[in-house]
């Protein structure tokens, strides 16, 4: 059966709690991506990688296992291990593995890759909002060396003018809308014409945005970006522009230890 994303936060905590942990005393630092689907997770890893190498290259990448085919671009064992719904479903009850169903798709994390991952180098885990929370649950109990970011399609200043009296602003319909004109745009370059089942998934993918949303304030940064996966702005030029650039500067600088003024800290109760 289909795992709800919180759920998938409760699996994800259980899985990693069970797990040795046996080399704690020299782990490396766990980096949790996260945000809504098509807000600019993948751009942003990649334009990290182009022009900022040698911090990329101290990250080693947990690979998820994902049903889903992949999009122009992406490798197997790179960006995921793209494999059948039937195998990931087999994949249940395997010791060190938790299935979860994310905007309708089905994913699947080794923890026991995870586990030697992290006994050598820091560890980036880059997916949805609600399995990072399921990290997040585990490193803040267990004192794990990590550090969280959440990408949004929204500032602070954002939600907080639309949120404010008067104004006839549906949040939950504006991310809706929002996500959904970013993930018809990116079909559009990567496939032309969308099929029905490309119509379904959108549907799925923009109508858990405000959920996934109301998941940032759990998370250490949180990085405005309007430039997601359908925007030019990443590599339409030599160096990223716009907010895609705001973002690639946020997140090596937050990577590096350093001040990133273009990161916000929200509040707990900022998106109701």
């Amino acid at each position: 059966m289909p795992v709800s994303p919180f759920s998938a936060a409760v699996l994800v905590f259980s899985l990693i709690a069970g797990l040795s942990w046996s080399n704690t005393t020299c782990m490396g630092r766990l980096v949790i991506l996260s945000g809504p689907s098509c807000v600019g997770k993948g751009p942003l890893r990649a334009a990290l990688a182009k022009f900022y190498p040698q911090v990329a290259g101290r990250l080693a990448k947990i690979v998820l296992y994902d049903s889903r085919a992949p999009r122009p671009g992406e490798a197997d064992g790179v960006d995921y291990h793209f494999r059948s719904r039937e195998y990931i479903e087999g994949l249940r009850g395997r010791e060190g593995f938790t299935v979860f169903d994310v905007r309708g798709d089905l994913q699947a994390l080794d923890g026991h890759e995870l586990e030697q991952k992290l006994a050598g180098s820091d560890v980036l885990f880059e997916g949805n909002p609600f399995i990072g929370s399921g990290l997040l649950d585990f490193v803040r109990e267990h004192g794990t060396p990590a550090l969280s970011i959440f990408l949004s399609p929204l500032s602070r200043e954002e939600v907080l003018e639309f949120k404010a009296a008067g104004r006839a602003v549906s949040l939950s319909d504006l991310l809706t809308d929002m996500t959904r004109r970013k993930l018809l745009r990116r079909t559009a370059r990567q496939k032309g014409i969308p099929s029905l089942k490309d119509l379904e998934n959108i549907e799925i993918r923009a109508a858990g945005a405000y959920g996934e949303l109301q998941q940032a304030w759990r998370f250490d940064h949180v990085i405005p970006n309007h430039d997601g996966e359908d925007s030019d702005n990443w590599d339409a030029f030599y160096y990223p522009v716009g907010d895609a650039r705001k973002a690639l500067l946020a997140f090596a600088a937050l990577l590096e230890d350093k001040p990133a003024i273009y990161a916000e800290k929200w509040e707990h109760d900022l998106i109701p």
